[in-house]
């Protein structure tokens, strides 16, 4: 474990994230006292900030994950047929 005053962290803040990161808790103190932790990201914890936003999203009860299912895409269904489109395309430049 190291501890490192905010002036330092400030000029230095890189060097610090990538201790965290490698597993390393970091002290960061104001005036010889404890201010805040730079630790490790949890176990499991991805590695992607939107799925992070999202897990704690879920978490909280904002969100609710979508029911599972086969993995299968969803059916199509056809909006209008290629004679319609076709139809609507002749008669909208006919218009012009």
């Amino acid at each position: 474990m190291r501890s490192v005053g905010v002036k330092v962290l400030k000029n230095k803040l890189s060097e610090y994230l990538r201790l965290a990161e490698s597993g390393e808790t970091v002290l960061v103190t104001d005036r010889d006292r404890v201010v805040a932790e730079l630790v490790p990201p949890r176990e499991g914890r991805s590695v992607a900030l939107a799925d992070a936003f999202l897990a704690e999203a879920v978490r909280q009860g904002v969100l609710t994950p979508p029911l599972l299912h086969d993995g299968s895409p969803p059916p199509r269904i056809p909006i209008a047929g290629v004679e319609q489109v076709l139809g609507e395309l002749a008669r909208d430049r006919a218009e012009r």
